[in-house]
């Protein structure tokens, strides 16, 4: 096991570490939320719902060690589940998760100093909280720049039906000229940091699990996007290492 002094420890390290483990919570309570409502069977021992830095989620007993190594998440979710509604202990489990990714992060940095610690939590705080994904309550967000806007109009390569029916580009990719259609992506979540779709961002589309994400989440801009003909996630790219 990693000690603290080879964990994350730099502000962008922890913030890399945080995203990873909660793309893997959002996945267990979105996309894969059926499998992990199974999983969280009442009749087992204590369960734990764990994100991990490969973006992966797992439904496990907690650490056996005393002290643990990382800070634990909630003991025992598995109990709760039978005696409530489902959406409502899917959001009790949302919460104690974002308590659990905090506390991770602050633990990694126990050597930031104050402006550090400030920076860390501002990064964080401006994704969705997993309590806002679960319960597709939407943050406050900042008013888009117009050079931001203007962009993602003028060099992505936009999904939209034409004419005759056929799509102009195999990479599913949405922006601001959805227009119309916007509705439709309304409920749209990004398979990594579980925002909810706006016209003002830039999206991409993974043409194998067809699952949605920010162009900035998977660090894919309007303009790379132009040279790729098939979109592959970071996760579907490490479910294919694991295969092999």
């Amino acid at each position: 096991m990693a000690s603290i002094s080879s964990s994350p420890r730099t502000v962008e390290e922890i913030f890399k570490d945080y995203t990873a483990r909660r793309a893997g919570l959002v996945r267990a309570l979105t996309f894969d939320v059926d499998n992990f409502y199974s999983q969280c069977d009442p009749e087992k021992e204590n369960l734990c719902l764990y994100g991990h830095p490969n973006e992966l989620w797992e439904v496990t007993l907690p650490a056996e060690e005393v002290p643990p190594e990382l800070p634990e998440p909630a003991l025992g979710i598995n109990f709760a589940r039978d005696g409530m509604q489902r959406k409502d202990w899917l959001s009790l489990v949302a919460v104690h998760s974002d308590c659990w990714l905090l506390s991770v992060s602050f633990y990694f940095g126990a050597r930031l100093n104050r402006n550090e610690r400030k920076r860390l939590f501002s990064m964080i705080n401006d994704l969705p909280s997993l309590f806002e994904v679960v319960t597709g309550r939407k943050p406050v967000k900042d008013k888009p720049s117009v050079d931001s806007g203007s962009k993602a109009r003028n060099n992505a390569k936009v999904k939209k039906r034409s004419l005759d029916g056929q799509a102009k580009n195999n990479s599913k990719l949405m922006d601001e000229n959805y227009g119309d259609e916007e509705d439709e992506h309304g409920e749209t979540i990004c398979g990594t940091c579980g925002g909810t779709y706006n016209s003002d961002e830039f999206w991409i589309g993974c043409d194998i699990c067809e699952r949605w994400y920010h162009g900035k989440c998977v660090k894919i801009t309007p303009a790379k996007a132009e040279s790729i003909k098939h979109y592959k996630c970071p996760s579907c790219c490490t479910k294919k290492g694991r295969q092999q």
